[in-house]
């Protein structure tokens, strides 16, 4: 497998964790956003979307979309699993893995923070915009976990839901938002002791040095 990503995108990073969770060998491919690599003839022939990331199987299939990414290693994988068995459990996890990758991180996507700069002549306008858009985010991922028991977000296991939130906090960190969320700086604490986690740190890949 070939990961076509980007070291400090934070769905390039989820599709990393679950791979290495999952102990699936893969290559890396970097695009430097910023140049707009991704919008060259080549990626996107990949993905149409020009969006990171996109996963190149062995057969030469392209998958894309971190979420899609994610279920279809979880169908071909499934050791260890990154859902509960409990359908309502497996719902929630869901629904918290949505927050973060459907709601919140694409409002503070490069392509995104552009437009923003670009409407109102303000660069830190766009990193208002984005920092409360985190925070909105978590605040609500915060109290979908508040009552939950174990190091992770859903219980002792791994799930989604740490995945998700592990690649967020990066962006959180990275735009100075108020980091009030103790549940999840928890949750994102036990995560790091965990070598998947820190194999695929954005500051442990290649591309960062």
């Amino acid at each position: 497998m070939r990961l076509h990503g980007f070291f400090r995108s934070g769905a390039s990073h989820r599709v990393r964790i679950a791979l290495e969770l999952k102990g699936i060998e893969y290559t890396n491919s970097s695009y430097v956003l910023r140049e707009g690599e991704q919008r060259s003839e080549a990626f996107l022939r990949l993905n149409p979307q020009g969006l990171v990331p996109a996963l190149e199987l062995d057969d030469g299939t392209v998958l894309t979309q971190s979420l899609a990414i994610c279920d279809y290693l979880e169908e071909v994988h499934p050791e260890p699993p990154l859902l509960p068995q409990d359908p309502v459990r497996r719902a929630k996890v869901r629904a918290f893995a949505q927050v973060i990758a459907c709601d919140t991180h694409p409002v503070q996507n490069l392509k995104i923070l552009k437009r923003i700069e670009a409407l109102t002549g303000s660069e830190e306008a766009a990193t208002q915009w984005a920092r409360q858009t985190i925070e909105d985010g978590l605040d609500a991922c915060e109290r979908l976990i508040e009552a939950e028991d174990g190091p992770f977000c859903f219980g002792d296991s791994v799930t989604l839901a740490d995945i998700c939130l592990v690649s967020q906090m990066g962006n959180a960190r990275r735009f100075g938002a108020d980091l009030r969320w103790p549940r999840l700086l928890a949750a994102e604490a036990a995560c790091n002791e965990l070598t998947a986690f820190q194999r695929a740190a954005p500051a442990n890949q290649p591309a960062a040095t």
